[in-house]
């Protein structure tokens, strides 16, 4: 239990996929203009993450490293990713169309969003079962949809202040988000167990 509450805190927190370890920085820049689509693009790429993250895990163990194929992951991972949103775009485009409009052109961009991928790298990497993976994908959502939505209630706030003319849209976007990523700094002290 301890292994899982490590994992939860870490992930969110501790190295935040967006902040510490850089990835998922485009949809983190390009959707984060309003909370509304923070939030759909959140809850996008924690499906999809938790998908691609147990196909990739299961492919990976049954599939790659007993036919000694190991050295296809990254290309195998990109087609199961890719498949996926695919799967998610049609989901969505029926039962959601406001949310499907919503995220518009960013939905594709969950394709080639390098969070996903390397969650399910990462997975392999560590070491981790499939309950670990499974966790640690829900919880590096969650940290990617934490540091979207935070980012994303900075910017409309930022639309109501006065801002020097230089500094308007995309400079002062970036420098929120290297404060950001500073204030996320302050959890690496953090250890559990």
């Amino acid at each position: 239990m301890l292994t899982y509450l490590s994992i939860i805190v870490t992930a969110i927190f501790v190295n935040n996929i967006v902040f510490a370890q850089f990835l998922g920085i485009c949809p983190f820049l390009g959707v984060s203009k309003k909370l509304s689509s923070a939030t759909g693009m959140g809850a996008a790429v924690t499906f999809v993450m938790l998908l691609a993250t147990l196909v990739a895990w299961l492919l990976q163990i049954y599939v790659l490293d007993p036919l000694g194929l190991a050295y296809l992951q990254t290309i195998v991972f990109i087609l199961v990713i890719a498949a996926l949103v695919q799967m998610l775009e049609i989901i969505l485009k029926k039962i959601a169309p406001a949310l499907y409009q919503a995220l518009g052109v960013f939905l594709p961009l969950i394709t080639t969003n390098c969070a996903v991928l390397g969650v399910a790298i990462l997975v392999i990497q560590k070491g981790f079962n499939l309950g670990e993976s499974l966790t640690y994908a829900i919880a590096t959502a969650v940290g990617f949809t934490l540091a979207l939505v935070i980012f994303a209630g900075i910017r409309e706030k930022l639309t109501l202040v006065a801002v020097p003319g230089p500094m308007k849209g995309v400079p002062v976007a970036l420098l929120c988000a290297g404060l950001l990523a500073l204030a996320f700094m302050g959890f690496s002290g953090i250890s559990i167990g």
